[in-house]
């Protein structure tokens, strides 16, 4: 039984190593830092970014569609879209730059809505009050959000490198905390 428990701690540990953990957590500070500091550069940055990785994956995706003829015709449709969808963000990036965290704000807004609603219904329906208090707030952020899209818009750089930045410190904490367990660990072997 204790071996048998080592052995799942030793897989826990070790699906990512380390180092790359800390990789990953530097990088995220890096992006974070950025975004916080230029929010405008950062933001065109990524949408530009967008457009190039919906260019290149709808190529990739093209040859795939060629390559195995499994469901051919949806990777034809999803290529082509991105094809398209990557075109015109690299041929208008300013206009992409005005219209996307729009949509994107907009969407958040009404999954904030459908999720707040949902988990009202959950929780009046299993009498669970934690599910109906996470529902009206998710509500709140809906209506904030489709209330004034524009001020989320303009916030979203600030959002986006708050949850960059402190999702970086956390992944570096926990790359630290990952080698130091797994050291002790092959140190019990």
């Amino acid at each position: 039984m204790v071996e048998q428990n080592v052995t799942s701690q030793q897989a826990d540990v070790r699906l990512f190593p380390w180092w790359l953990v800390l990789l990953w957590g530097i990088f995220a500070v890096i992006i974070g830092a950025m975004f916080l500091a230029y929010p405008l550069n950062s933001l065109m940055a990524s949408i530009v970014f967008l457009g190039v990785y919906w260019f290149v994956g709808g190529i990739f995706t093209l040859f795939a569609a060629f390559m195995d003829a499994t469901d051919r015709g949806w990777k034809i449709l999803i290529a082509i879209i991105s094809i398209i969808a990557g075109l015109a963000i690299l041929a208008y990036p300013l206009y992409s730059f005005l219209i996307i965290p729009a949509f994107f704000v907009i969407f958040v807004g009404f999954w904030a809505l459908f999720v707040g609603a949902v988990k009202i219904w959950q929780g009046f329906a299993g009498k669970d009050w934690g599910a109906v208090v996470l529902g009206v707030i998710s509500l709140i952020f809906g209506f904030l959000l489709l209330g004034s899209p524009y001020v989320a818009v303009a916030l979203l750089p600030y959002i986006f490198g708050g949850f960059a930045l402190v999702g970086g410190i956390a992944a570096i904490v926990v790359s630290f905390m990952v080698d130091r367990k797994s050291t002790r660990l092959n140190s019990s072997h």
